[in-house]
């Protein structure tokens, strides 16, 4: 798998992988300090390998650095973050 890249401008986390994109939305709420993960999209060709794992750890590590609460709107994201409790803290 390659990188993952953040892209601020659009807001989402995204990796390539076999010629395939796949990527994590998020929105931040007016303050600038609540995210929400909206959606969580990998392609069927490249599904079953963790990329969704991967870009949702990637979002809410990054969430951490920047002091920010995580709302897991996306029903992936909240499914990961309940089956990881060491993000309990950043749930919104």
């Amino acid at each position: 798998m390659n990188a993952i890249l953040h892209d601020v401008i659009r807001g989402c986390f995204q990796v390539e992988v076999d010629g395939h994109r796949a990527w994590l939305d998020y929105a931040l709420d007016a303050s600038g300090t609540v995210m929400t993960i909206t959606h969580t999209v990998v392609p069927q060709a490249i599904g079953g390998r963790g990329i969704a794992a991967a870009l949702t750890q990637a979002a809410l590590v990054h969430a951490r650095e920047q002091g920010w609460a995580v709302h897991p709107q996306c029903s992936y994201a909240d499914a990961w973050m309940r089956r990881h409790p060491e993000f309990d803290a950043l749930r919104a």
